[in-house]
Formats: structure tokens, sequence, C-alpha cells
């Protein structure tokens, strides 16, 4: 809930300022008009920025692999008792 109340206040507040330069005409109308697309554009940017930096910061635990694969041979082994086909090996 937290998350939606910030970027609703982000929306309006952005949206206060696009308002408020249409009306003081301090930038050109044909500049202020471009604004939203802009924005997307950034928006677009920052999370394309946020991914990268995810995918940079990934955590590797090599720990973890071995418990999984272990988990994937007990689960096949169970399978395989039951009668159930679980693949090739």
């Amino acid at each position: 809930m937290k998350h939606i109340v910030k970027i609703l206040s982000l929306l309006v507040a952005i949206s206060a300022f696009w308002i408020g330069l249409l009306q003081a005409a301090i930038v050109p109308r044909s500049y202020t008009w471009l604004l939203p697309i802009y924005f997307v554009v950034s928006l677009g940017c920052y999370g394309l920025l946020m991914v990268g930096i995810g995918l940079m910061q990934f955590p590797t635990c090599p720990q973890e692999a071995v418990l999984l694969q272990q988990d994937i041979a007990e689960a096949k082994d169970f399978f395989k008792h039951k009668g159930v086909d679980v693949g090739s090996d």
C-alpha cells in the first residue's frame, strides 16, 4: 500500500508541475507538451537501470544450488518409486 501512495503522490506532483508550466508560460508551449513523453521515456530508462543493477548485484548461492540439486534428486527418486515417469537423467 505504501508503494501505491508513493507512486500516486509522485504522479500528482509531476502533474502539478506540468500544469504549472503550462499556466505560467515559463517554457514555450511546444516544449511543455513534450514533458509527458520525456517523463515516460525517463521512467523506462529508470526501470531498465534498476533491472540492470539488480542483475549485477544478484547473489550467487552455491550452497543453495547444491541443496536444490539434492532436493531434485530426492523428488525424482520418490516419484520413480510411485511409478511416475520423471524423464531421463
